[in-house]
């Protein structure tokens, strides 16, 4: 039995606002899918980018080098193409195209089958404004989780 491995992009869901998710595959090399078993890995710095064949890569994704690995290892922040379906390619390069929207990874996983996936979103970014009234949401959600604990 395999062990969950759940890494997560903490940070997307306050800095940026969802408008469409996507689950993609990874082409990856033995030594990193060695790494991403062992959670040696983070999405939290990257985002994805069309090349000019149409082809979708997520850059800035960091996954350290496998530590049995000798000359054969991989380069940790190398850019790794995502795998999508050629329709669903090109409804987000059309999409892309709008002013103001981006792709960024949200949560990296391995299936049932043992393949590393990574769930993407079609994102917009948030005014300083929007990250407020998100905190306040929070907060006041928070509060109300109090009141109902003391009240049962």
């Amino acid at each position: 039995m395999q062990k969950k491995i759940n890494i997560l992009n903490k940070k997307a869901k306050f800095q940026y606002e969802i408008l469409d998710k996507y689950t993609a595959g990874i082409v990856l090399s033995g030594t990193e899918i060695k790494s991403i078993r062992n959670s040696k890995a983070s999405i939290a710095e990257s985002f994805c980018e069309f090349n000019d064949k149409g082809e979708l890569f997520v850059v800035n994704m960091t996954i350290e080098e496998y530590l049995y690995g000798n000359y054969y290892n991989h380069k940790p922040k190398a850019t790794r193409k995502l795998l999508l379906n050629r329709k669903e390619l090109k409804g987000l390069e059309r999409d892309m195209q709008n002013a103001g929207l981006t792709i960024i990874p949200l949560r990296l996983f391995l299936n049932e089958r043992g393949l590393a996936k990574l769930d993407i979103a079609l994102c917009k970014g948030k005014k300083l404004y929007d990250k407020r009234e998100t905190i306040k949401d929070r907060d006041n959600k928070r509060n109300l989780d109090r009141i109902k604990k003391i009240y049962k």
